[in-house]
C-alpha cells in the first residue's frame, strides 16, 4: 500500500483551508485517511500552519511520501531537515548533539524571518493607514475650502441683490416724485374764499 502525506480540502468556495493527512494514495482526496497531522490555512498572511512534527517525522521515517505542497510545508516547518539530520546520526556522520544544534540554529533563523515578515506587514499596514488618513484630511480641507468659497459667492450675490434692490427702490421713489403733480392751487383758493365769506 502506497502511503502519502497530502492535503485534504475543506472550507467554502474561494476560501479553502486544508487538513494535512496521511492517507492511502488510492483513496479520494477528501475521503478516508489514516491519520490527521495538522492543518494549513493559506488565507492568512503569513499562512497559518499547525503541524504535529513528531508524527510527521515518524511517518517519513517509515516511508510515507509527501506530495509537492506538503513537502514544502514540511520543509517550512523543519521536518525534512530533522529527517535529514536523523539520517546523518544513523550513519554516524554527526552526533545527536550536533544535529540538535544545527536544527536549533535553523529554527532560530526561521523564526526571525517570520517575525520580520510579520513586523513588515504590520508596519506597511500602519503606513497605509497614515497615508489614507492624510489623503482624507486633504480631501476634507479641499471640500471645506470649496464650501467656504461657495458661501462667499452666495454672500456676495446676496449683497449685490440687496444693493440692486435699494437702487431700484431709490429710482422708483425718484420717478414717483417726478410724475406726481403738485396741487397747491386749490389749497390757496380755499382761504381766499373763506376771507370773502367773512367780509
Amino acid at each position: 500500500m502506497a502511503v502519502k502525506i497530502r492535503l485534504q480540502r475543506h472550507g467554502k468556495k474561494n476560501f479553502a483551508f486544508f487538513h494535512i493527512v496521511v492517507a492511502d494514495s488510492r483513496s479520494p482526496r477528501d475521503g478516508r485517511y489514516i491519520e490527521q497531522l495538522g492543518s494549513y490555512n493559506p488565507n492568512t498572511n503569513p499562512a497559518t500552519i499547525v503541524l504535529n512534527s513528531e508524527r510527521a517525522l515518524r511517518w517519513l521515517e517509515v516511508g510515507a511520501q509527501p506530495t509537492l505542497v506538503t513537502r514544502r510545508i514540511l520543509s517550512y516547518e523543519g521536518v525534512l531537515l530533522r529527517h535529514h539530520l536523523n539520517g546523518g546520526v544513523a550513519k554516524n556522520a554527526l552526533t545527536q548533539e550536533q544535529a540538535d544544534a544545527r536544527w536549533n540554529e535553523w529554527k532560530a533563523q526561521r523564526d526571525a524571518k517570520i517575525e520580520a515578515k510579520k513586523s513588515g506587514i504590520r508596519n506597511s499596514a500602519i503606513e497605509a493607514a497614515k497615508a489614507a488618513k492624510a489623503a482624507e484630511a486633504k480631501v476634507n480641507a479641499e471640500r471645506a475650502e470649496a464650501i467656504a468659497k461657495k458661501a462667499q459667492e452666495l454672500a456676495a450675490a446676496e449683497e449685490a441683490a440687496k444693493v440692486e434692490a435699494q437702487q431700484a427702490e431709490e429710482t422708483a421713489v425718484e420717478t414717483a416724485e417726478e410724475e406726481t403733480p403738485v396741487e397747491e392751487a386749490p389749497v390757496a383758493e380755499a382761504p381766499a374764499a373763506e376771507t370773502q365769506a367773512e367780509a
